[in-house]
């Protein structure tokens, strides 16, 4: 990586060294013992998790407990079926995931978007450059616009990326399409001041809170806005769905 002063930069995610020092600062040195645990015992720990429902816009999802990432321990679990079901509404139209996280968990015939992590027919090009040969009906992102400017040594605040990476995805909508974000609360100051603003312009936002290690409520922003990082439960426990149209 180049920085705009010409020497150069590595992101945090292509040293061993780094992303261990990253992961220390963001989740805790706790978690350094525990997360290895988590995906060891994942086979003894999914089957003995409480199987309920999490209310959502009016309807039931399952929750989605699953190995990688260890959902169970954190927003995913709720992130996911939400995800899935935004993606089944658009069956048969273009697609663009910003940030490779469903192909974890399932086939997917979608575009996927990532900067950084490589995989099976991921594009590895930044958002704001972006330019493909059509446009969405569906931009979908989970958990991965909190980390623009905040974990990738950025030159601008981190709250100037995130609009800039909004606005990028917003042009690539179809005069319907829509563009559907889903980010932790707490994690990044600058996005949450944002939120707490009105500043990313989001046509709708939902929220919803941590009431157990695997149950979750929707609750009003200013709820979700006092929800803190790592605790009582770790990683989120307050997370923004939000809505955006086109331009």
């Amino acid at each position: 990586m180049i920085s705009k002063n010409g020497t150069s930069r590595r992101h945090l995610y292509n040293s061993r060294l780094s992303k261990v020092k990253w992961f220390v600062n963001r989740f805790g040195a706790g978690e350094v013992l525990l997360k290895p645990l988590r995906i060891i015992f994942a086979p003894v720990i999914i089957p003995r998790l409480r199987r309920g429902n999490f209310a959502f816009q009016g309807a039931a999802f399952p929750y989605f407990f699953h190995r990688y990432n260890m959902t169970w321990a954190g927003e995913r679990c709720v992130e996911v079926p939400i995800a899935l079901h935004y993606l089944e509404q658009a069956a048969g139209m273009n697609v663009l995931e910003v940030g490779n996280v469903l192909s974890h968990y399932r086939e997917v015939t979608h575009d996927v978007l990532d900067k950084f992590e490589k995989g099976r027919s991921v594009i590895n090009e930044d958002i704001l450059t972006y330019s493909p040969q059509k446009k969405y009906d569906l931009i979908l992102s989970i958990s991965t616009f909190e980390h623009i400017g905040f974990d990738d040594e950025a030159d601008e605040p981190s709250g100037k990326k995130i609009i800039a990476a909004i606005g990028a995805c917003r042009r690539l909508l179809s005069p319907s399409g829509r563009l559907i974000i889903t980010v932790p609360l707490g994690y990044n100051p600058e996005l949450d001041a944002l939120i707490a603003g009105g500043g990313l312009d989001a046509g709708a936002e939902y929220f919803l809170c941590r009431t157990g290690y695997t149950e979750w409520r929707e609750c009003t922003k200013a709820e979700a806005l006092k929800c803190r990082y790592k605790a009582p439960f770790p990683y989120a426990n307050g997370l923004m769905v939000a809505h955006f149209s086109g331009r």
